[in-house]
């Protein structure tokens, strides 16, 4: 039989309710909206054994990939300035782009793979992204890798 890989993305509604709530509990614990373990397990209604066991093996999807280099695949229309614009959303946001490339517009629209490392970035990867697409001339934007 093959070996499963190690880590999987699954949609937050598939999830046992137990890892949500584990989440939400690290969530109050991030914000600083409770200072202990204690009371943010009190506050989800979860035991703090439940948290302790699934705390080091969930994460949101945008922590697993900050930090790391990420590939994103963004579809442009064929004008002029529009992978600039993309390019600067990634400078103001403290994307450090590592390669670029763009292959031969073909009926009007450009596929650009941009390779970045991420963990300087001052939003969050959905932010990222949604500015991305905003830009006139974006047609798609995506994480293919990270």
């Amino acid at each position: 039989m093959s070996k499963l890989p190690s880590y999987f993305i699954v949609e937050s509604s598939a999830l046992p309710e137990v890892f949500l709530k584990v989440a939400q509990a690290k969530c109050l614990l991030d914000t600083g909206e409770v200072e202990t373990v204690n009371q943010a397990t009190q506050r989800v209604g979860i035991s703090r054994s439940a948290f302790y066991k699934y705390k080091d093996a969930l994460r949101p999807f945008n922590d697993m990939l900050h930090g790391r280099i990420v590939t994103f695949q963004i579809l442009l229309k064929d004008e002029p300035g529009v992978l600039s614009s993309v390019l600067n959303i990634f400078a103001q946001t403290g994307g450090n782009i590592l390669t670029i490339n763009q292959g031969i517009p073909v009926g009007g629209c450009a596929a650009v793979n941009i390779g970045a490392e991420t963990s300087a970035l001052a939003v969050s990867m959905e932010e990222l992204l949604d500015r991305a697409l905003k830009v006139d001339g974006v047609l798609r934007c995506e994480i293919l890798a990270g």
